[in-house]
């Protein structure tokens, strides 16, 4: 599969993600979506990523903001619901929240 299939694979997913998301009545807003290798070297220095192998560089990861009633959330545990929704429509999707070293719950990725 090509990058560019892959892309368009994960954007379909990304609105399922986000049609799921609405009808348990959560609010989304995009965070990073794609990240040139200047923004990610930027992260890492900062402590914000541990890689520079991220999803984003390849438009292939999302990060999203969570509210639940009006009120944003900050909590990997608020976006595990959606982490596991995410998993189930790819056997390649990782959620962040699974990582173990940041926890990083509003990141939503496809590995394919």
């Amino acid at each position: 599969m090509t990058l560019s299939e892959k892309q368009r694979k994960f954007t379909v997913m990304v609105g399922e993600l986000i049609r799921c998301a609405s009808q348990m009545e959560y609010g989304l807003t995009f965070s990073w979506a794609y990240r040139d290798e200047e923004a990610q070297k930027r992260m890492v220095a900062t402590g914000l990523s541990k890689t520079m192998q991220s999803k984003h560089l390849e438009r292939l990861a999302v990060d999203f903001n969570l509210f639940i009633g009006g009120v944003y959330q900050t909590k990997k545990e608020a976006y595990e619901p959606l982490g596991v929704y995410w998993k189930s429509l790819d056997p390649q999707n990782r959620w962040g929240g699974d990582f173990q070293s940041l926890g990083d719950g509003n990141h939503f990725e496809y590995g394919g």
